[in-house]
């Protein structure tokens, strides 16, 4: 797929999940829970042990309707590597130009992270094909519909303390999809699967009218 139609596949749930554990086998259980309870997009922090290793497994075992990404990419050997185990996209929660280069030198579309305007421009110019706000914690709804008046071209993506109460908020102040972890996580498989049925109802109802997926 070009890197539009990936970018596309993997915000149109307008979530990602952020899968962060400390070992391969939490981590790839982490994920079995989430697609089975219906997400079809979601990144592996490299922070994990053995993330490469699971990004791999993720992408053998899934069907093509799943969009496995690698986040927490710092530097350019690591999207390289993750490129390689298979990401279909990059995240990262910095600005790093070589990751974005690396990225779409290999048609792999990135997200790094933002947390001002002046990084977002500076993020589009270099071609990001999302904008991470990270930690969206320290700003909020109202501060993200402030910016995006100012840049509606801009297709942010908040990242870090978003939950499944104020997620329908980032998304109705015009973010375009929100990364959440542990927020989706937290029970047995039926609260899971529960959980993101409602949270998927609950972005599609706050998408701004005649919106077709998350990706503008």
């Amino acid at each position: 797929m070009y890197r539009w139609e990936i970018t596309k596949a993997a915000l149109e749930q307008r979530v990602f999940a952020i899968v962060r554990a400390d070992s391969y086998e939490k981590a790839t259980a982490t994920a079995d829970t989430l697609l089975g309870a219906g997400l079809t997009s979601m990144e592996i922090s490299l922070t994990t042990p053995y993330a490469f290793d699971a990004i791999t497994t993720l992408r053998r075992e899934t069907g093509e309707e799943t969009v496995i990404g690698a986040g927490t990419v710092l530097d350019g050997p690591s999207a390289r590597r993750a490129v390689d185990a298979g990401a279909h996209f990059l995240v990262s929660p910095s600005l790093d130009e070589e990751v974005i280069r690396t990225g779409h030198r290999y048609g792999v579309p990135v997200f790094p992270g933002v947390a001002t305007p002046t990084e977002m421009v500076r993020a589009l110019e270099m071609g990001a094909d999302g904008l991470k706000l990270f930690p969206a914690s320290a700003h909020g709804p109202r501060w993200l519909r402030d910016v995006t008046a100012a840049l509606p071209q801009a297709p942010v993506l908040p990242t870090g303390g978003v939950t499944v109460e104020t997620a329908p908020e980032w998304i109705a102040a015009g973010a375009v999809a929100c990364g959440m972890g542990s927020a989706l996580t937290e029970g047995d498989r039926d609260a899971v699967a529960k959980r993101v049925t409602e949270l998927l109802q609950s972005l599609a109802d706050a998408a701004p009218s005649g919106a077709q997926g998350s990706y503008r």
